[in-house]
């Protein structure tokens, strides 16, 4: 008898590898372990390039937004500029705008469709010489005609994804023709 129990313990060892081996309580954890560095991938990765749309959403904003408070008006003042280039902080908000860079040109195209800056603002940049020559697209250039320009130009540190890709580069540019008059005017 204590043979035949010996016996038996030994089959039972015997078994207790092939048990465990066909034992599938614990599959679905080893397979969720498995898959979480993808799904955590996928999750950061989704919210890395919703917040890059974003933040290149508010840079059109910013440029359409700019280059409009200024076409609608006859006269830019000092005071004036100021105002609008201050609203490029609450547009951009709550990205950082440190490194948020605007230009707001008139550009007047002359009779043989040259185009030069005839006035130039600028906000964390230097803003583009006067009387220099302005390269427009084919379709703008339209003898004896006046554009503002609104250029931008941003440094976007994503969050997560930095060690991947680092800082990107965006930028936006944008024409539009004075509303209320053929120029708008520059004065301090």
């Amino acid at each position: 008898m204590v043979r035949l129990a010996a016996m038996a313990k030994g089959f039972l060892r015997w078994r207790a590898p092939a048990r465990f081996i066909a034992d599938r309580r614990g599959m679905s954890a080893v397979e969720f372990g498995m898959l979480l560095p993808f799904l955590v991938l996928i999750a950061f990765g989704t919210l890395e390039v919703s917040d890059g749309f974003t933040v290149k959403r508010k840079l059109t904003d910013i440029t359409s937004t700019m280059g409009d408070l200024v076409a609608q008006s006859k006269v830019i003042t000092n005071n004036d500029m100021t105002n609008i280039l201050d609203a490029s902080s609450a547009i951009i908000w709550p990205y950082n705008g440190s490194t948020l860079k605007i230009i707001v040109s008139g550009v007047t195209i002359d009779t043989n469709n040259n185009a030069k800056v005839t006035w130039s603002d600028a906000r964390n940049t230097t803003p583009l010489p006067v009387n220099s020559p302005y390269l427009l697209p084919p379709d703008l250039v339209v003898p004896n005609t006046f554009l503002v320009v609104a250029e931008i130009t941003y440094t976007y540190t994503p969050t997560v994804a930095y060690v991947l890709s680092g800082d990107i580069n965006m930028s936006d540019r944008f024409f539009l023709k004075p509303r209320l008059s053929t120029t708008v005017l520059r004065t301090p």
